[in-house]
């Protein structure tokens, strides 16, 4: 029989020899600084050895702890990476999946049953979710991110870049109101993203167009509102055609004038650094991005 220290003794002092103090290793595992004292007390008296040097707010290894967190951090290492590999067999067939409600509506859920003939032994379980996934608290498997791609700690792999077009309903389009050339976007409302308002400065800037709107624009708080006013007649937005492709394709909307603008934000699929794909996980990464790189206006 194998003689080993209790599990959470070892927990204790790999976190406060990684972070160098008891304070931050306790907020970590979710206890007391005192509870986090008490186990690596425990730890020494089980090993006969001092492992800190009792040193005021802080956690100054002895020679023999430097020695032993090496060694106790390559142990936790393989049992976490066994243990995963284990989750991933028992659930080789299922994935949980987190995504925006504007993107699983307007992208995913188009192409859900793609996959399911594709992948007939694969069960997604999807949710839809605004905030970013803490991976190493949460049973998400993956993720689907809008964003710069600047998430430390997870892996990140790019999707597609987001470019910003001009939308609007066809019907907005009169004799006394034309869109035939960029200058004539002064003729009808704009409608803009709240947080993000100097997407239409920008596009205007990239037509060459010298023009400040004289009325207030229609803010909304996000680009699937934007689009949906647009598609109501309400003035023209800037979208991305990703998200758009029914809408384009049957002439609700249209792209008035074909000049992207780059704003530097794209998809991303992410997941927990360092973490073993299982098969499932394997299958859907492959699957999206290849799916991403396709362009097509429409589905």
């Amino acid at each position: 029989m194998l003689r080993l220290p209790p599990l959470n003794t070892l927990r204790s002092f790999e976190a406060a020899a990684r972070t160098g103090s008891f304070a931050q290793a306790a907020a970590e595992l979710a206890v007391t600084a005192s509870a986090i004292s008490h186990q690596i007390k425990n730890l020494e008296s089980y090993l006969g050895v001092e492992l800190f040097k009792r040193v005021k707010r802080k956690a100054e290894l002895t020679d023999s702890g430097e020695k032993y967190l090496s060694s106790i951090q390559a142990a936790l290492h393989d049992i976490a990476e066994a243990t995963e590999v284990l989750k991933s067999r028992s659930k080789a067939h299922t994935i949980t999946i987190s995504m925006t409600p504007h993107f699983l509506t307007r992208w995913m859920m188009p192409r859900l049953g793609k996959f399911q003939t594709l992948y007939p032994d694969i069960e997604l379980q999807i949710n839809a979710s605004m905030g970013l996934i803490d991976f190493d608290t949460s049973s998400t498997d993956m993720a689907i991110y809008f964003g710069d791609g600047d998430w430390p700690e997870i892996q990140v792999h790019f999707l597609k870049d987001i470019f910003l077009v001009p939308i609007c309903s066809p019907s907005i389009i009169t004799k006394d109101k034309p869109l035939s050339k960029p200058e004539h976007i002064r003729f009808h409302p704009l409608i803009h993203v709240s947080k993000r308002l100097s997407e239409w400065s920008q596009w205007l800037a990239l037509a060459g167009v010298k023009f400040q709107e004289r009325r207030q624009g229609l803010q909304l708080s996000n680009s699937m509102l934007t689009n949906a006013a647009a598609a109501e007649n309400l003035g023209i937005s800037l979208g991305d055609t990703t998200l758009l492709g029914p809408e384009i394709e049957s002439g609700k909307l249209i792209i008035p004038f074909d000049l992207p603008l780059n704003i530097h934000r794209s998809f991303y699929l992410v997941y927990q650094k360092d973490r073993p794909l299982s098969h499932s996980m394997a299958v859907f990464k492959q699957w999206v991005m290849k799916e991403m790189d396709t362009k097509l206006v429409g589905l």
